[in-house]
């Protein structure tokens, strides 16, 4: 399953044993010949609300996702995905060791969801490191 191999895009986690706040971007599948996006879809987990969102990202996406992540590392706040077109993502940093995060359905559902994260150390690395697994995956 490609989902296996791919994993997630995204995965931004509160630490075991805490409120259980989860925010993911999976990747379903593989561009297919004449086309030129991933199927992915945002998964998002709190103590009251759990939901998912599809979400088809291009290649210009991934591009946008590492200029986020720079701008994160910076401690600046991000939105990606803002083209209208499907799912927005929002982080912002809150204090040391918190972002909040936002994801927003405006083309579908007009949902918004925003939660307090408390990622661990090195997740801007660790989100570093799922993006170049998509890019080889998707170039493959």
């Amino acid at each position: 399953m490609v989902e296996d191999e791919l994993g997630e895009l995204i995965h931004l986690a509160d630490p075991p044993g805490t409120s259980g706040h989860v925010v993911l971007l999976r990747v379903l599948e593989l561009p297919s010949p004449g086309r030129d996006f991933l199927d992915c879809e945002f998964v998002v987990e709190t103590e009251t609300v759990k939901g998912s969102f599809p979400v088809c990202v291009t290649s210009d996406d991934l591009d946008d996702w590492e200029e986020a992540l720079g701008a994160l590392a910076g401690n600046r706040f991000v939105s990606w995905l803002n083209s209208g077109r499907t799912v927005q993502l929002r982080i912002k940093p809150l204090s040391p060791g918190v972002i909040g995060v936002s994801v927003h359905d405006g083309p579908s559902s007009q949902v918004t969801v925003s939660l307090p994260l408390f990622p661990s150390a090195g997740w801007i690395d660790d989100q570093r490191g799922r993006l170049e697994r998509v890019r080889r995956a998707f170039a493959g």
